[in-house]
């Protein structure tokens, strides 16, 4: 199993459906901080199932989901119900985007999950991707010395605030048996300290590479943005 058959399949990362929903709540609030216009074209990469997708393509002028997981595409289609801002789209059908298309690319929680030849190739390709002046936000990055135990003692904290803590302590439990635990003993996820991530994507031509508010409830984890020179 891989980590793309993972997210393609049954899984119980989330603890509750109001887990998802105040997780999916939270990141939309979060990408919409970082949509420059009203008439902007953005792109969620790794978007996963976008629960309040409709309320960021109200704040854009096009909103690009792409997801990986085929069943997830499917779910995303049949919940967005045809929103004529809305395009549902693959990896692969990002490559086939214009050159210069977008105002704005978000991956949120996405690079952990990749090589670092994977992202290389990312950066590149949503840099060609972004119009002069475009923006790039890479969020809820691991640096190397966070642990699982510090995100179960985050998602515990989120549980509490969010009216959810019983089954966030039973979802832990469960993670101990899970695939999701397998698949991180079996390929870990990239983790990178501040200055590697900052040189990777200044190294792929963005400038004003900074340091932001992380996306979600984990303040350990990190948030980097960077524009495409004009």
């Amino acid at each position: 199993m891989s980590w793309r058959d993972f997210w393609n399949g049954e899984h119980a990362i989330y603890v509750s459906p109001r887990h998802k929903a105040l997780h999916y709540r939270g990141i939309a609030t979060d990408l919409i901080s970082h949509i420059p216009a009203s008439d902007a074209v953005a792109l969620d990469h790794g978007c996963g199932e976008a629960l309040d997708a409709a309320r960021v393509a109200a704040a854009c002028g096009q909103l690009y989901l792409c997801e990986a997981a085929p069943s997830v595409r499917d779910k995303l289609r049949a919940m967005l119900g045809g929103k004529a801002n809305v395009s549902v789209v693959s990896p692969e059908e990002v490559e086939a985007l214009p050159e210069d298309r977008l105002d704005l690319v978000v991956a949120n929680s996405l690079i952990q999950y990749l090589s670092r030849d994977e992202l290389v190739a990312l950066l590149a390709t949503w840099r060609r991707k972004l119009k002069p002046g475009g923006k790039l936000v890479v969020a809820d990055i691991i640096p190397p010395d966070v642990s699982p135990l510090t995100d179960a003692s985050q998602l515990l904290a989120f549980a509490w605030r969010g009216g959810f803590l019983i089954a966030a302590l039973a979802g832990l439990v469960r993670t101990v048996f899970s695939d999701y635990r397998k698949l991180r003993a079996q390929y870990g996820l990239s983790t990178y300290r501040i200055d590697e991530i900052a040189g990777l994507i200044a190294a792929a031509g963005f400038e004003d590479v900074t340091p932001a508010k992380n996306f979600g409830h984990n303040p350990h984890r990190m948030t980097f943005a960077g524009t495409k020179p004009a």
